[in-house]
């Protein structure tokens, strides 16, 4: 049996998106009517939630010539139209989830959603290792200075390349944090990489692996791995349903430590969650410590919580979860720091759950 839609259908992403654009501003509207309640509901929850990702900077502010491979030619290639790289992420993200919606492939589509954003960020991480190396031998070229015009013409050649290379780096960067503020407006649950570090010049809050982190610390890697801010320690239980509470009393300890860099103990639902998605509505850095469990087996969790308390955090929130909550909660009593501890019962009432709600 299949499913039965009256959604129009677009000959392109582009016009789609713009459709959806020139629906979110009209109120009222036979065209309002025409369209699934649920559908309407999603497009206007994007239009809220989202923060829309400078595409403009990204895909205009270009320099006229590149070079994309190594030894081809100089090329004037244009990027694609910031407005079009807009509307198409947003489309295809909203036709995935369209398509999937009242099936029995509902189920399915987080999944789907949750793989194209991360084909951008794979793709963005390959182009920062690509840049990372011609970045490098550009440093090294300048080291021994060679007067000769074949010194000049190869200066010159892997300096177009670097800066095409970050050119493309930024680009598929601003669409990756755009499909992932889509990703967030529709299932509710910000997204976040399965592994490695989400770093990037805009967007939402930068997702930070505890990895980088700690290496950066150590090495004094890169500014941006390497968060200077105060650290504020936050963790709690996967059954959480009251993110309210949460929000608010974040919003208290950011008044007071502006530049605060939130420290998660990295669970995909519950508290730290809610906690992320905060940190994506305030532009305020997430670094996420996942339990090593390749080196520490069953201690990983404990561990953990030790290299935390060890960061020194100005303050932290522990909502009650599991014993590795009651663990940290103790470890930073007795490291004397200004801990706020939310107990499970204290929580408002759970809203009735929707579909939509229920669907992560």
């Amino acid at each position: 049996m299949t499913k039965e839609t009256t959604s129009t259908r677009f000959t392109s992403f582009a016009a789609m998106g713009e459709a959806l654009t020139a629906r979110d501003n009209v109120t009222g509207t036979a065209a309002d009517d025409a369209c699934d309640p649920r559908t309407a509901d999603i497009a206007e929850s994007m239009a809220e939630e989202t923060a829309t990702t400078n595409f403009q900077e990204a895909f205009g502010d270009v320099g006229a010539l590149s070079i994309v491979e190594m030894g081809g030619d100089r090329q004037e290639l244009d990027m694609p139209e910031p407005i079009e790289a807009q509307h198409d992420c947003a489309a295809i993200m909203a036709t995935l989830f369209d398509l999937f919606r009242d099936t029995r492939l509902e189920a399915s589509a987080q999944a789907i959603a949750w793989g194209f954003v991360n084909s951008f960020h794979y793709e963005a991480q390959k182009l920062e290792r690509e840049e990372d190396r011609l970045c490098a031998d550009l440093g090294e070229m300048t080291r021994r200075y060679d007067p000769s015009e074949i010194y000049a013409v190869e200066m010159e050649e892997l300096q177009l390349r670097a800066q095409t290379k970050t050119e493309q780096r930024a680009a598929i960067e601003c669409m990756r944090d755009y499909a992932a503020d889509c990703y967030r407006a529709q299932t509710g649950h910000p997204w976040s990489p399965a592994r490695g570090s989400k770093v990037s010049s805009g967007g939402t809050a930068s997702q930070i692996a505890a990895i980088d982190f700690l290496k950066a610390r150590a090495q004094d890697h890169r500014e941006k791995r390497n968060p200077t801010g105060p650290l504020v320690v936050f963790s709690g239980g996967a059954e959480w349903h009251d993110w309210q509470q949460l929000w608010d009393r974040l919003d208290q300890i950011k008044a007071r430590i502006p530049h605060m860099t939130l420290c998660t103990t990295a669970q995909r639902k519950g508290a730290d969650a809610a906690a992320a998605a905060w940190a994506a509505s305030r532009d305020v850095t997430v670094v996420a410590f996942t339990p090593n469990s390749a080196r520490y087996g069953k201690r990983a969790g404990f561990v953990r919580n030790e290299q935390l308390a060890a960061l020194k955090p100005v303050e932290a929130i522990v909502c009650q979860g599991s014993g590795l909550q009651s663990n940290l909660l103790q470890v930073l009593k007795a490291a004397r720091v200004p801990t706020h501890a939310f107990r499970i019962d204290g929580q408002a009432p759970a809203p009735v759950a929707t579909k939509r709600a229920a669907f992560g």
